[in-house]
């Protein structure tokens, strides 16, 4: 017996030897061939942080989402933050600089570069070659501000196209027809015109006909300058192109609905109430994205959407999505990127489309009554998909938030009333030219 024993023991010492010389199966696949296993009985799982920014209410939603995705993979633990815009990206550049970043964060498509180039994302690509059906159901257009010569470093989770919203109330009590699929900026114009207004018999203007971010390119001045037939930054991202002939045609028909229709407030004028105008029932119309949604489904008056309205060039909107990375500082990779395909999956994209705050990327539930048929509020939601069509990607490129401070900066005192239009727009434009050669 103790032979036997001894016998026993030296071959099982011989395998554990032999097993050792050998290579893992792991160690020669690629990150995307590890599997996850599920814990060991008493094992614990494996965390992985997960960090956005958004309303507190959209937390629930999260966990609603993590809650699914921990069923069915037992053995990863995701934890949760989500904080408002300022705060987030504040934390995110802490945690990154301590090199202790969340091992999956939402990224802005505009900022994407700025992180990509600086080496702190971890590139998916190898990933998605193991799952090549992954994309299929994409809308394509999301997918391009993410994309570089070696792959992906991030994927979206969500969209925005920016339509009109518009306030029915105020259109049948001045007798003004709703938008139409096909009107123009002279349409809008016009309309914005009647639907300013002295309600009060003071003296003084307390309805606008049109309200809109005028900082920001997204909601409104990148749609004007593309219907016009003009561009916002070259193609090798070289030359800031806001001041060229067609795009000065879209700005002077901003300042003019400011300066001389009088239907659209300056900036002085709108930070007095201090409110959003269109859903406080002062301004008619206002382009935005479908962000907004919940919110003004709680307005007392009744709302829907249009189409942006066509220029000399025709209709323009703007795209623009939130999406995921993985950190390149992530201990686990494997298990980050299992959440983002949970996300990405039909499950996942159903809960973040029944928060109602975007537009989900898989077509097959973009175009199901999941998001036609949301019960927040009816409205025409087809109208951000059928803008689609149109739909001209917000600009990718490196130092795009400086680039959009020193525009957004720079153009502001022509809202307020201190500065001309041509002068200020060719200072503008000058100065970003410098922040583009400063991160070429």
């Amino acid at each position: 017996m103790r032979k036997s024993i001894m016998i026993f023991s030296l071959l099982l010492a011989l395998v554990v030897v032999l097993s050792a010389c050998q290579p893992s199966p792991q160690a020669t696949q690629p990150p995307a061939a590890q599997q996850t296993q599920p814990p060991a009985a008493g094992g614990e799982p494996v965390e992985i942080s997960f960090m956005a920014w958004g309303a507190p209410e959209e937390l629930a939603v999260w966990q609603k989402i993590v809650d699914e995705f921990q069923a069915a993979n037992p053995s990863i633990k995701v934890t949760v933050e989500v904080s408002d815009w300022t705060s987030y990206w504040e934390k995110l550049k802490t945690l990154l600089s301590a090199n202790t970043p969340p091992d999956v964060f939402a990224m802005d498509a505009p900022l994407y570069l700025d992180y990509q180039s600086r080496g702190v994302l971890q590139n998916l690509q190898p990933y998605i070659d193991q799952n090549p059906d992954l994309l299929k159901d994409v809308y394509p257009v999301t997918l391009e501000a993410y994309k570089t010569p070696d792959g992906y470093y991030g994927l979206p989770r969500d969209f925005q196209t920016v339509v009109i919203f518009f306030n029915k109330d105020m259109f049948d009590k001045a007798g003004v027809p709703y938008p139409q699929p096909g009107w123009t900026w002279n349409d809008l114009r016009e309309a914005a015109k009647t639907l300013t207004q002295d309600t009060n018999g003071d003296g003084k203007v307390d309805q606008y006909g049109f309200t809109a971010d005028l900082w920001d390119m997204e909601l409104t001045w990148s749609e004007g300058i593309w219907s016009h037939g003009g561009e916002i930054i070259s193609s090798d991202k070289t030359k800031t192109l806001i001041g060229s002939p067609e795009a000065l045609q879209a700005w002077q028909l901003f300042y003019d609905m400011m300066w001389k229709d009088k239907s659209m407030p300056d900036t002085n004028t709108s930070g007095q109430y201090g409110l959003d105008l269109f859903q406080a029932g002062i301004a008619a119309m206002t382009p935005i994205g479908h962000w907004v949604v919940p919110g003004y489904a709680t307005a007392t008056f009744k709302w829907d959407v249009a189409p942006m309205p066509a220029g000399p060039a025709g209709q323009a909107t703007s795209i623009n999505s939130a999406g995921f990375v993985v950190a390149k500082g992530s201990t686990h990779p494997d298990e980050a990127w299992k959440f983002i395909e949970f996300v990405l999956s039909p499950t996942g994209q159903t809960r973040l489309t029944e928060l109602g705050l975007a537009i989900p990327v898989l077509k097959s539930v973009a175009e199901s009554p999941v998001f036609l048929k949301q019960k927040t509020v009816e409205i025409n939601q087809q109208v951000f998909l059928d803008s689609l069509k149109f739909a001209h990607m917000k600009p990718v490129f490196k130092g795009y938030d400086e680039w959009s401070a020193v525009v957004g900066d720079g153009m502001a005192t022509i809202w307020t009333g201190e500065t001309e239009l041509e002068p200020t727009l060719n200072d503008v434009v000058q100065q970003a030219d410098a922040v583009l050669a400063k991160n070429k």
